[in-house]
């Protein structure tokens, strides 16, 4: 499975980039937003940090809008993944982008339905959004599930990039299912060390070391 990182902090991909558990990032308007940065500016920084894939998001739209700004868009860097929406104009503009052999993740898929849609339209990665499924009281890892299912059995290409990631729980149940990518924030993933048997047990090891009076 691959780790993408959903954040534009790029002090906080770095950390994890220098542990080698980045393989792309992804961004969307808020994220730009919280970074307080400019998009093209903060984008380049990014892409020059981590060799995979980069997300970055079109704000439009109508078709015609959008291919124009992810055009913009791609000029970043080789290795930008244009963001567009699971709306009929975001297919429309990934067919766009795909038969020119750009990178596109679309975003924002909340059904198995809308998921056969993107890999037609050529879409590298579908994001499915587990979180927010979740808080509608709908199971966003069986989104996973059944869209896995569906690309295996027609064996399309698309990469289920499981997306709105909360907990530790989310991410070990894509992995089970086979998500090809998860994209979470870096807390999230920084959590998935934190088990209070390590903690204990390094606690105990500590206590008893202090006891023989050693050094190393």
């Amino acid at each position: 499975m691959k780790f993408f990182v959903d954040t534009a902090d790029v002090s906080a991909i770095k950390e994890l980039n220098d542990l080698g558990m980045v393989d792309g990032v992804t961004t969307n308007p808020s994220l730009i937003l919280k970074s307080g940065r400019d998009i093209v500016e903060v984008t380049k920084e990014i892409c020059d940090m981590v060799s995979g894939p980069v997300s970055a998001e079109v704000v439009a739209t109508e078709a015609k809008a959008m291919i124009a700004e992810g055009l913009k868009l791609a000029k970043i860097a080789p290795n930008i993944a244009i963001k567009v929406p699971l709306t009929w104009d975001g297919l429309t503009a990934c067919k766009a982008f795909s038969s020119e052999g750009h990178m596109v993740n679309v975003t924002l898929c909340f059904s198995a339905a809308q998921a056969i849609l993107a890999a037609k339209a050529g879409a590298t990665f579908v994001s499915p959004f587990i979180g927010r499924l979740d808080d509608i009281h709908m199971d966003g890892v069986e989104l996973i599930d059944d869209i896995r299912t569906i690309y295996d059995n027609y064996d399309y290409k698309t990469q289920i990039l499981a997306a709105s990631i909360r907990t530790v729980n989310h991410i070990i149940d894509c992995a089970k299912i086979g998500a090809d990518v998860i994209t979470a924030p870096p807390a999230v993933i920084k959590s998935m060390v934190n088990h209070v048997l390590t903690d204990k047990g390094l606690e105990q090891f500590l206590k008893d070391w202090a006891k023989t009076g050693q050094k190393i």
